[in-house]
């Protein structure tokens, strides 16, 4: 019979000291595959406590591997946190998908699976199963406070912060919610109900977890870091974590959709093929009606004129200026 390891052994460390008398510092790595080459993949993974009892908060990124920017969040979160932490403990795994990470690709390559659609896992399923399962225990046996799953969003994208539909447990979602409205970023209700996120299936069992979208993915955009870093700060010193906040975020966000949960849009979608000429920007208030973008074909000849259906939001653009019928042309919340 095979002996079952104890989810304390999973994690082989790296480096872990005392910083200072009052708190404690680990970073670690869970092993998730041995590769045909004997080579090791492993989770990164990073913890800090103070000895003053408190919340306990995660931090995760990466889920998608072309989503790089909340992994830096992350880094630098714990850098401050190492000189400024006053109770509780934050936890967090800054590269949930080393694999995909490393292809520069969204998914797992080995399996060509989303990573984001495997939760809570299963210890004896697929890979990105396995993997799910090993990210979920984890999380799910501190009994966690709070969870912020870092994400990156479409080009040109604003922060905000998506909110799953509510899967059923009261209390996780009314604290989800109230804390949403600290963040600073527009919060926005998705309106398609993914059951296998990890945030999602946190909520299923009752700990309150929510995605927040920190800008435009595949690159490290510095101006979308601080607003995430400043963002996510501000929260930590509303929890009594770390002193109250110097500088909160500085993305502005107009009245109409301040302390107001919008709903998740790609509507309009393209109805002709063509080249995209966008009329509006990421972070623009628009009313039903308005033209949003031209559409033209290869001969300067204008195929298409784009409208809001909706008064909104723009959050972002889409990834390509290449349109063809039936594709999104911009994501908005509307209000």
């Amino acid at each position: 019979m095979e002996k079952k390891v104890s989810k304390k052994k999973m994690r082989k460390s790296i480096r872990k000291k005392i910083v200072n008398p009052s708190i404690e510092v680990e970073y670690s790595s869970i092993d998730i595959l041995t590769g045909s080459d004997l080579s090791k993949r492993k989770l990164p993974f990073m913890h800090i406590k103070s000895i003053s009892s408190g919340p306990v908060i995660w931090l995760t990124a990466c889920v998608h591997g072309d989503e790089v920017g909340g992994m830096v969040v992350i880094q630098e979160v714990f850098k401050k946190l190492k000189k400024e932490i006053l109770k509780g403990e934050v936890y967090a795994f800054p590269l949930m998908n080393p694999i995909g990470f490393e292809n520069y690709s969204r998914k797992i390559t080995f399996s060509n699976e989303d990573l984001n659609r495997s939760f809570p896992g299963n210890e004896n399923g697929s890979l990105a199963e396995r993997i799910a399962y090993q990210i979920f225990t984890q999380i799910k046996d501190t009994n966690p406070s709070l969870v912020l799953d870092l994400h990156n969003d479409w080009r040109k994208s604003i922060p905000y912060v998506l909110l799953d539909p509510k899967p059923g447990k009261e209390e996780a979602y009314e604290k989800v919610k109230e804390f949403s409205k600290k963040i600073g970023f527009p919060v926005v209700l998705d309106t398609a109900e993914v059951e296998k996120t990890l945030t999602y299936s946190l909520l299923k069992e009752g700990i309150p977890a929510l995605a927040i979208e920190l800008g435009e993915s595949d690159v490290v955009n510095e101006k979308d870091v601080e607003h995430a870093f400043n963002a996510i700060w501000g929260l930590l010193s509303e929890l009594g974590i770390v002193k109250s906040s110097e500088e909160p975020s500085k993305v502005i966000i107009s009245e109409k959709v301040k302390n107001k949960i919008l709903a998740y849009s790609q509507q309009q979608v393209s109805l002709t093929s063509g080249v995209i000429r966008f009329l509006v920007k990421p972070g623009e208030i628009v009313n039903k009606g308005q033209p949003l973008a031209r559409i033209y074909n290869p001969f300067g000849k204008l195929m298409e004129t784009v409208r809001a259906l909706e008064e909104g939001i723009v959050l972002g653009y889409a990834d390509s200026s290449v349109a063809f019928p039936g594709s999104p042309v911009m994501a908005f919340g509307n209000i």
